[in-house]
């Protein structure tokens, strides 16, 4: 089966197309016959794409909406300079799988799409402004590209983390407020933490109520979550993508009065000084310099900027300090996993990150954890290492096209 992964923002549509099955997901053995990204869709957009085996082409197309976008993806997918044999039309396309941010409490697990669904995934507008709408648009361009009957299935950022119990998910606010507009925690990357874990226990051959692990997301935006026995316990990520860890530009955890005091002090509206813990915050706000990690470190290492120093231990700091407290929630774990950009690129951050943890029993192997990044999985810890340490790249497209393939032919999704 030829699946189509599409991740819809508001003004760029990202693509993989997989050829997938059950039997291919039992042996691991899925392909990515290619993958791309249309930025600034509604306009003159920008256009990058590569088949498997080929070079990567760059272009520009006008594209007024996300439906231009999606039949340009189509028609080059179909074309001979595209490279890809498996598809010469359309019908070589089976099924469309979507990634979809926000899916409430009424979504615990992916979803073939219907109108009642299309219809829940709208109703969770209110929770994903940025994000959902754009999602639902993409739905929608699919459909009128491939027609009503091609199935397509949504893969929610929300889904993994609904087996939190009350306890975890809810804030200590009036309970109305839950009851009358469901505030509590949602939790987001679930596709990402989802994949590592189930990664995991393929490297060590465990069952899923085997699977202990703290999951570590770091990238642009980061999540911490803590999985015992498979399933979710608690996460960093709240009611919002903006809570918990120290972000590229979100502040992560801060004091909620500080957004009261702040609009006072600089003469902001609630809405500006939301954008400023959104865009202005977290690495780029400390250090006056960049969000991009890379830069930081380089920043750090050459010229010994004491900002971009303090940024780069406030960000490990918040994220050893959050292991240490899941530690506590799950009564131990087996191993941390490392994923995300920074996760699966940046020895350093992982070895900034797990000093001082030695008190629990983690230590890394410098060898191993510096050999690891550029998509290499394996162990970075010593193997006597009362707690382990693994990089484990995610690949939630690949795993959006597995959920496709099982929504379609009704197989089970708990794995």
């Amino acid at each position: 089966m030829n699946v189509l992964v599409l991740n819809c923002g508001s003004s760029s549509v990202k693509f993989q197309l997989i050829e997938t099955d059950l039997e291919r997901i039992a042996q691991n053995s899925d392909r990515r016959l290619a993958r791309g990204a249309i930025e600034r869709v509604g306009g003159e957009a920008i256009v990058t794409w590569q088949a498997e085996g080929h070079a990567k082409q760059r272009s520009t197309a006008t594209l007024r909406d996300t439906r231009a976008a999606v039949e340009l993806i189509i028609r080059w997918a179909c074309s001979e300079s595209s490279g890809i044999a498996e598809v010469k039309s359309v019908a070589d396309v089976q099924a469309v799988g979507h990634r979809v941010v926000h899916g409430g409490e009424r979504f615990k697990q992916s979803a073939l799409i219907t109108d009642e669904v299309l219809h829940g995934i709208e109703d969770c507008i209110e929770l994903a402004p940025l994000h959902n709408p754009a999602n639902v648009k993409g739905i929608l361009a699919a459909r009128e590209v491939f027609g009503p009957g091609l199935p397509q299935v949504a893969v929610f950022d929300t889904a993994f983390h609904q087996t939190l119990p009350d306890y975890a998910y809810l804030y200590a606010l009036p309970y109305q407020l839950y009851r009358r507009h469901r505030v509590r925690r949602y939790g987001f990357h679930g596709t990402s933490h989802r994949y590592v874990a189930y990664r995991y226990r393929q490297l060590r051959e465990l069952p899923r109520d085997g699977t202990n692990v703290i999951s570590l997301h770091l990238g642009n935006g980061c999540s911490i979550a803590a999985i015992r026995s498979g399933d979710s316990l608690d996460t960093s990520m709240g009611l919002t993508p903006l809570e918990g860890l120290v972000m590229g530009t979100r502040s992560g955890d801060i004091d909620p009065a500080i957004i009261d005091f702040v609009a006072v002090k600089e003469g902001l509206t609630e809405r500006e000084v939301e954008t400023l813990l959104n865009k202005q915050s977290g690495l780029l706000g400390i250090s006056g310099l960049t969000n991009d990690m890379r830069e930081l470190l380089d920043e750090a290492h050459e010229s010994d900027d004491r900002r971009a120093r303090l940024a780069i231990e406030i960000f490990c700091y918040r994220a050893r300090k959050y292991i240490g407290s899941y530690l506590a929630a799950m009564n131990g774990a087996d191993a941390v996993i490392f994923t995300g950009g920074i996760g699966e690129n940046s020895a350093e951050v992982r070895t900034r990150i797990c000093d001082g943890l030695q008190w629990i029993g983690l230590e890394l192997d410098a060898a191993r954890n510096a050999a690891h990044s550029g998509g290499q999985e394996g162990k970075i810890s010593h193997d006597d290492s009362r707690l382990a340490a693994y990089v484990i790249p995610t690949d939630e497209e690949l795993l959006i096209a597995r959920d496709t393939v099982r929504c379609v032919q009704g197989a089970p999704q708990r794995f």
